[in-house]
């Protein structure tokens, strides 16, 4: 176990009750010690990136752990898989996907693990939910503030659905 440290993951849904799917994930995260959850952005609808598929629902959470990126990551998709989700096509249709986007200021590499996201940057899909909850939150990388990096991004096909 680390300090407790902040951090930023990105929800997605688009089979099944898409909505009761990310509330009830985010109930599942915060029932694990060492998670707290801080902040939820409202949803968003979002027109699917690659092959054919049905509309996403989409929000970002901040949340304070002290579980390490690579713990954090293990735990993530212990979730996805608790929801149904099956790893059969890569950017294919899911009942849950979360990411880890932001783990405080952590610029990590590995197979397994890229920290910041490493299509964060491109994804209206994370950045406007996340310029929501977080606006002053840096990308380690650019260096740029996550509203810096929403305020340049292409809006179209992003809905909001509902506030939290």
């Amino acid at each position: 176990m680390t300090d407790e440290k902040i951090c930023a993951i990105a929800l997605g849904s688009n089979l099944g009750d898409s909505i009761t799917i990310l509330k009830d994930s985010l109930q599942a995260l915060d029932r694990i010690p060492g998670i707290t959850i801080q902040s939820v952005s409202s949803w968003y609808q979002t027109v699917a990136v690659g092959i054919p598929q049905p509309d996403y629902l989409n929000g970002c959470a901040i949340l304070e752990v002290r579980q390490t990126p690579q713990e954090l990551l293990v735990l993530l998709q212990a979730i996805e898989l608790q929801f149904g989700r099956v790893r059969t096509e890569r950017w294919g249709a899911r009942t849950l996907d979360l990411d880890l986007i932001l783990y405080s200021d952590l610029i990590l590499n590995s197979p397994e693990l890229q920290i910041p996201h490493s299509r964060m940057r491109d994804r209206a899909f994370v950045l406007i939910p996340l310029a929501e909850i977080a606006p002053d939150a840096i990308d380690p990388v650019t260096q740029k503030t996550i509203v810096q990096l929403a305020k340049n991004i292409d809006r179209k096909g992003v809905k909001l659905i509902t506030n939290n």
